[in-house]
């Protein structure tokens, strides 16, 4: 092993950055990367497509987590690896969480990122921050239309199989 990374891991990693440099050449797309793996297999590949798509969610992990779950039919990657060219912002980060990914390997690091003009590093600050303390004005009028939204979800869980464990 090098840098204490297995020689799998090292594989993908190259493979994931090497489609960052392909990004390059693809006009409407940023330097990003990421591959999901199941069992040594690719399941899953996506680059940066944001602004080729006009989609701010087109992140490469979320690429890759798309293109995971059509090829496999499912949503989530409980035996799974993502590898991303760099470390994901915290959309993707969370989405590699809702896919419940157990693992997830990285190249640069997100003060990388930022050093070289990407919002990520903000980002995760902002999500720090209270609520009542960042930049996007949350509102939520609650009374009325809490209560209706609340209801959808209770029905939603009324119909599971199991019951609903609150996740507080």
């Amino acid at each position: 092993m090098q840098s204490g990374i297995s020689s799998t891991d090292q594989f993908f990693l190259q493979h994931v950055i090497n489609i960052s440099r392909r990004a390059l050449e693809d006009e409407g797309k940023t330097p990003f990367g990421a591959i999901v793996v199941i069992e040594g297999e690719i399941v899953g590949e996506g680059t940066s497509t944001v602004v080729k798509l006009h989609d701010p969610t087109a992140h490469a992990e979320i690429m890759a987590l798309r293109d995971a779950g059509r090829n496999l039919q499912h949503h989530l990657f409980e035996n799974g690896v993502m590898y991303a060219s760099s470390e994901p912002c915290p959309m993707c980060l969370t989405a590699c969480y809702w896919a419940r990914l157990p693992r997830l390997v990285f190249g640069a690091t997100t003060t990388d990122v930022a050093k070289n003009g990407f919002e990520d590093l903000q980002l995760y600050r902002e999500v720090a921050t209270p609520a009542a303390e960042r930049s996007l004005d949350e509102f939520s009028p609650g009374g009325t239309w809490r209560a209706q939204a609340v209801s959808v979800l209770e029905a939603w869980a009324e119909q599971l199989p199991e019951p609903v464990q609150p996740k507080l």
